[in-house]
Formats: structure tokens, sequence, C-alpha cells
């Protein structure tokens, strides 16, 4: 094992040597960053192709997979779901549910659009919306539920469909946990009015910063394509931002990360050569510039690859959640059940522990960078919960989650080998 290099959740994980390669291929191709040809189109095509046809065939794809009927692509999942939420009959300050212990990603696009988001607990086994909390926050008011697959685990949707249904809400399913997951045979993202996906750093398949936005229905399918449309592209600057991101990471930081690749991170995004994945501004719900954006060349080109992966990926990630629920079953770690997670994708494995936070610390010590997701009901930590309208105690079993949470990696660098180094440490926790 290199001790330099750290087993890491985050910091690009799904990246391979073609998928860097060509990242950095494209830096010296500027001319592709906004619009290009699709990587699939022959030479004698090209001359009629779309000059975005690298995102149209990233769009066709996806809503093929899905079996959806329109599929719209945007430089992020927020921008998709901004998209969405700006695209429905909705009046401002109408309320929207959405579970706790999330991201102010899933937040922000709520409050951008105008909208009131209120928040509901989970539950502690599953991670996702909890039942009974939900019938009990719905008032005359409510207008739509926002349903998160959380760490690719799908929710309830039996359940969730039946109080849309009584209450006349409108769902708005967030996968940006859960490409390829599936509930009862069904794919997530296709029981609601639209959905919308991430292909963020750390996400299931990753182009740094890209989303897709899902709907089955026609007029709202063509108000999204016209969002689109009128958005715009996000600048050259930040497209060659995303594109140096896989190239650094797994060339020079993540090699080096223990000593000196983590200070080169922090320096190359103090000096904007690399983009955080979460702007200062979000977390004071305020939208950054580049949200919301359409989806850039460079970055379909980078999905597309990715995309090609998907089912790999994700069987590699049921593989290595299945040696985690073997080998850390019968201990003080609260695991998932292995039945309800049947149809999962495990984004990540993540599990509760009364000393989570202490396991963390010790844990990033030796290298082994496990994750926090999250350690505050509405993260990242330094969110200002106030600024998204989250107040403290109406959600008191994610605030315990949040304490006692931490995820295990399951991406497609990690080996069986690396997992048990990962078991071993947890070992005196048990």
């Amino acid at each position: 094992m290199n001790f330099l290099k750290p087993i890491s959740i985050s910091l690009s994980p799904n990246t391979e040597k073609d998928d860097v390669r060509t990242a950095f291929k494209l830096l010296f191709q500027p001319w592709l960053w906004i619009a290009g040809d699709s990587p699939q189109q022959g030479e004698e095509d090209k001359s009629s192709s779309s000059p975005f046809a690298a995102a149209r065939e990233l769009e066709e794809v996806f809503k093929n997979y899905l079996g959806a009927g329109h599929a719209v692509s945007f430089n992020s999942g927020r921008s998709a779901a901004m998209a969405i939420f700006s695209s429905l009959d909705l009046e401002k300050g109408d309320e929207v549910l959405l579970q706790s212990f999330t991201c102010n990603a899933a937040v922000n696009p709520i409050v951008w659009a105008g909208l009131k988001p209120v928040y509901v607990d989970c539950d502690e086994k599953t991670f996702n919306i909890d039942i009974e909390d939900l019938k009990k926050k719905i008032t005359p008011q409510t207008k739509a539920v926002m349903v998160q697959h959380t760490f690719g685990k799908p929710a309830e949707m039996d359940d969730i469909l039946k109080i849309c249904q009584q209450y006349n809400l409108i769902l708005i399913e967030d996968c940006a946990h859960s490409l390829g997951a599936s509930y009862h045979g069904k794919k997530v993202g296709t029981f609601g009015k639209a959905a919308f996906f991430s292909f963020s750093r750390d996400k299931v398949i990753s182009s740094v910063y890209g989303g897709m936005a899902l709907t089955d229905d026609p007029e709202l399918g063509k108000r999204i394509r016209e969002y689109q449309e009128k958005a715009g592209f996000p600048s050259y600057f930040w497209v060659k931002q995303q594109l140096l991101h896989p190239v650094l990471m797994n060339w020079l930081i993540l090699p080096t990360y223990r000593f000196p690749g983590k200070y080169f991170l922090i320096l190359f995004q103090w000096l904007h050569i690399l983009s955080k994945a979460v702007h200062w501004k979000e977390k004071r719900a305020k939208r950054p510039g580049y949200f919301p954006k359409r989806l850039p060349n460079a970055l379909a080109v980078l999905a597309l690859k990715q995309f090609g992966k998907l089912e790999r990926f994700n069987n590699h990630r049921r593989g290595v959640a299945e040696f985690y629920i073997k080998e850390l079953s019968n201990s003080k770690y609260s695991i998932p059940d292995a039945e309800y997670c049947k149809d999962s994708i495990f984004l990540r494995f993540s599990v509760s522990h009364p000393k989570a936070r202490e396991i963390i610390r010790q844990a990033w010590r030796k290298n082994l960078l496990i994750g926090d997701w999250y350690t505050i009901p509405i993260a990242p930590y330094d969110t200002k919960l106030e600024k998204v309208h989250y107040l403290l105690g109406c959600c008191p079993e994610a605030e315990d989650l949040s304490r006692e949470t931490l995820n295990l990696p399951t991406h497609i660098n990690i080996s069986e080998k690396e997992a048990k180094i990962i078991v071993d440490f947890l070992k005196p926790w048990k």
C-alpha cells in the first residue's frame, strides 16, 4: 500500500486512467469545451451534427436507459433541480417537503426558485424520509414532495406515492445518489412528475460537475428544455477548472496526499485553479453565478464515457457492500439490512456507531479518508442552517444520525484488499 496516497471516499473517486486521459486531451482542445462533436460520431456524420452533439447524445442514452420521455442536461444537479422547480406551476412561497439529513445542494434550488423548504425527519435504518413524519408535515400550503434516495438506497415509493395521490402533491425524485438503483424492479427516477440526477465528483458517475432533469410529462419537458436554452453555458474558465480536476487529482494530489498533496489541493482551490464542490455562497443559500447553466460539451464527453461504465461501477459497489455486510455483522455498527438494500447501488456504504466522529478522526490520521456525510442535518458542516430554513430540533432523528453516521467507500478504485484494511481498522470499535 502507498502510505502517501489515501484510501479515499471522495476526491474524484470514480475516475480511471482513460477518464483522466480524456480530460487531459480536452484541456488542449478548447474549441470543444462549450460546443463540439459527439465522441461516438464518425467523420461522415460531423458536417450535419448538432454543435452540442455530446450533450444531446448523453440525453438520449440517459432517456433510453430510464425509459423516460424527456431528459435535459445541465451543468449540475442543482441546475437541473432548479429548472424543474422553476418549470412547475408553483407560486412563490409554496411549500416543498424534503427530508433532512441531506446537502444544501438539494435545498438551495427550492429556495432559489422562490419556494419554501419544509423538513421531514428521516428513518434511522434507511436514512430515507420518514413516512409518518411526512404525513404530519403536510399543510394546505404544501404543493410538492422531494424524495431523496439516500446513499443509493431507494425510498419506500409505494407509501410515498399513496400520500402524494391522497393530498394531490407533486412528487420530485432526488436521484443524485442513486443512478441505476431500483424499487421493486423499477428504476428510481421514474416514479414522480420529474427527477434530477447529479454527475458531481463523488457521485455514481462523474464529469466533475453535471446533471440531468428527467420527466415523462410532455409539457413539463418542453418547459425544462426552454429553461435550459435560456440558461446559457458556463464560462471557459469554469470548464477548464473542471477538466483540470481529474488530471491534478490523479497525477499529483492523490499520489502524494499525505504530504504535500492535500496542501496542493488547498492552494489550487485558493488560487481558483480548481473549484470547490460547494461554493461559500451556497452555505448561505445564495446562488453562485455558474448556476443554472447548460452542460458544456467537454463535460458531456466525460459523462458519456462514465455512463458506459455504469453497470460495472454499480456491480462493483454491490460487491464491496456485500463484503462490508459480512465483515461487520454482529457488531456495534448498525449496518443496512441486506434484504432492504437488494436494489441499492451503495454510492457509499453507510453505518451508524455511537463513536462515529472519533472513528472518522482516527481513520483520517491513518490516511483512511472514510466519509462523514452528513455531520449536520443540512450539510456541509458550515452551512448556515437558518438561511436554508432549518430549525434545530425539528428533525431529531436526522440530528442524531448526523452525529453517529460514517460512510465507507465502495467506488471502482476500492479493491477488496483495501476494503479489508478499512474493516481491520474498524474492528477495535466492534
